[in-house]
């Protein structure tokens, strides 16, 4: 394989076009081999390979900065930059990243696994670059998908303000991970079906540089005749009214041709906008057939495409919501789900199927999805914004802003809360606590088990007295029986799942099976652990924490999210206020620092969410006198 000569960028520059083509045919060998042991994101990195061999090709990284948006296309860029032969380590724990990764490697300039991010970056580097009298390249690479997010018109419309030298190559592979949706996909796809609006562009342009200037009635002419051509071979031309020179469409999947207008946008002055149209699976028969399924792909079968599951587990939360949703929609006509393009993500699929009328995907645009569901509360219907925690993140103003402090009836249902394993840490949904808890108005709770997530979906349902949240794992149930009659429960209330007198348990969510386990564990040992579930993080069962404090049982707060602003600070803060006392009080959770990728068994290890260490820090807390009864 040509591909075992090439370990850096360099390593390319004497490369003819037919061996660039070549290699492209290795590196797609290459991917579809190694994700098949270790999964990843392959659909979007078969796409790129020419796109990304074309611009190692002509530019010189990492003088010249790429900048990635998301980086899950960026695997290609890490197997050009010496990264290839720690492939077998992708997203395993300490191994090699799935995103972009600074400290991976010098190559690595921006990091990001939200999308909508590069062209910000990109405007940053560019000023910072002409502040400090350089002249390296700027290069963003963006998909479609990206651009409906409100930060990337914010960075087109300031860098067509500025006129530096940039570049950005627009990915056009017609998805992000679901069908693009929305007026932007409709535009370039009119920008698609038009080949030849920049042949037609440059010979008026090179016409009209051949009229005498002979007064501003003449040139205001010509320009006028300029635009009116624009016009009509290409209605609206958004990218050239933002101040970006366009150029495209270009075959993504042409080296010749992506390399000619790749030159042809680093001659130009200002920024340049160069249009590629790509395939997303190029060259895996499967991934072509169904990009979504293969965006994010667990390991599989080369010859068949066959995902390799493991043995028959409970379902996955987000299939159990999406199952439920369906259940309540049944009983309410006013149940409309909303998703910010992750319907297949959030378990939505069918519900959209069987009630198209009532699932609304906008597309990446989560600021637009939450203030646009308050507005569907007021009037009279109940929205479920189905989002990951890390994308929450996203619409954090208009959560507070524009939902909490109007007080309306939307209800969250919270993905992916907690750790998400290969991801890594830019889609660790530890933070959606803090950042909920403390704003006025917010309900927040967390299941057990998949069966009581069913009932506080009917309590969400039923809850008229402003926003409330549900957030789940990205995990299996327990594989619980599943209760045929869905039931409220009482907001604020918390359940006591084992009795006992010697410290007491307070889970969060997947924490309680852990909780279970301990104190079962710990009985053996002759102390008796209370074990609470405590499903309701705002508001705290404060009849219940007086109840303790009047008992005198040391407490361990247990939960799956950060302990700064956490479920723990939150019963914490309780007792200060109310000044109460207990014996002793420790938290698990998630520390002060970013946790990186790895298996979620891998992370809890880390940040020692376990049996073993629950166990630990309880005979810490036990009081000194039942110590001295067991010895």
């Amino acid at each position: 394989m040509l591909l075992e000569n090439v370990n850096q960028p360099a390593d390319l520059k004497g490369f003819s076009v037919e061996q660039l083509e070549t290699l492209a045919a290795d590196i797609r060998q290459f991917l579809i081999e190694k994700l098949s042991a270790t999964g990843g994101h392959l659909a979007p990195n078969l796409g790129v390979v020419e796109l990304t061999l074309a611009l190692h090709y002509l530019f010189d990284s990492p003088a010249d900065k790429f900048i990635f948006d998301v980086g899950h296309q960026a695997y290609v860029h890490k197997i050009l930059t010496g990264r290839k032969d720690r492939f077998d380590t992708l997203r395993k724990y300490k191994g090699l990243c799935g995103f972009i990764k600074r400290s991976e490697s010098e190559h690595d300039v921006w990091e990001a696994g939200h999308s909508s991010t590069s062209l910000s970056a990109a405007m940053g580097m560019a000023l910072a670059r002409d502040a400090k009298g350089d002249s390296n390249r700027v290069i963003a690479v963006v998909g479609d998908g990206a651009l409906t997010g409100g930060m990337a018109l914010e960075a087109l419309n300031h860098i067509g303000h500025e006129r530096k030298n940039l570049m950005v190559v627009l990915n056009d592979n017609e998805m992000s991970i679901a069908p693009n949706v929305g007026a932007l996909h409709n535009y370039l796809g009119k920008i698609r079906s038009d080949r030849h609006y920049v042949k037609a562009k440059e010979d008026l342009e090179h016409l009209l540089k051949k009229i005498p200037a002979i007064g501003g009635t003449i040139a205001k002419t010509a320009e006028k005749v300029k635009d009116s051509l624009k016009y009509m071979i290409v209605q609206g031309v958004l990218f050239e009214e933002l101040g970006l020179t366009y150029l495209g469409p270009v075959d993504g999947h042409s080296l010749p041709h992506l390399l000619d207008v790749l030159k042809q946008a680093d001659n130009v002055q200002g920024p340049v906008l160069v249009h590629v149209l790509t395939t997303k699976g190029k060259g895996y028969t499967p991934a072509e057939a169904d990009s979504f399924k293969w965006h994010g792909i667990s390991p599989y079968k080369i010859e068949s495409g066959k995902v390799l599951k493991s043995v028959s587990a409970p379902p996955m939360y987000t299939e159990v919501f999406g199952q439920t949703l369906m259940k309540l929609a049944e009983q309410d006509e006013r149940v409309i789900a909303v998703t910010p393009a992750m319907p297949g993500g959030s378990g939505l699929l069918e519900f959209a199927a069987r009630f198209p009328g009532r699932m609304i995907d906008v597309g990446i645009a989560e600021q637009h999805a939450a203030t646009m569901s308050g507005a569907l509360a007021i009037e009279g219907m109940k929205p479920v914004f189905a989002v990951y925690s890390t994308f929450l993140q996203r619409a954090y103003d208009q959560v507070v802003h524009d939902i909490c402090r109007q007080n309306l009836n939307v209800a969250f249902a919270i993905d992916r809360a907690g750790f998400v394993g290969a991801d890594g840490e830019t889609h660790q949904g530890v933070y959606d606590i803090p950042f909920l808890r403390h704003v006025p108005n917010m309900v927040i709770m967390m299941p057990k088990d998949e069966n009581e997530l069913r009932h506080m979906m009917k309590t969400a349902l039923e809850y008229d007295n402003g926003p409330i949240a549900y957030r789940y794992p990205r995990i299996n149930g327990t594989g619980v029986e599943l209760d045929e009659e869905l039931q409220v429960i009482p907001i604020g209330e918390w359940e006591v799942l084992r009795e006992g007198t010697d410290a007491v348990l307070l889970a969060v969510g997947p924490m309680v099976q852990i909780a279970l386990q301990a104190a079962e564990q710990l009985q053996q040992q002759g102390q008796q652990v209370r074990v609470v579930n405590a499903r309701f993080i705002k508001p705290l069962d404060e009849a219940m924490l007086r109840q303790i404090a009047k008992e005198g049982i040391p407490i361990l707060t247990m939960e799956e999210s950060t302990l700064e602003g956490g479920f723990g600070t939150a019963v914490l803060e309780f007792y200060v206020k109310h000044q109460l006392a207990v014996p002793a009080m420790r938290m698990l959770g998630i520390p002060d620092c970013f946790i990186e990728h790895g298996s979620i068994l891998d992370q809890r290890r880390e940040v020692g969410l376990t049996v073993e260490n629950a166990i630990e820090q309880v005979q810490a807390i036990v009081p000194l006198q039942k110590k001295r009864a067991l010895s």
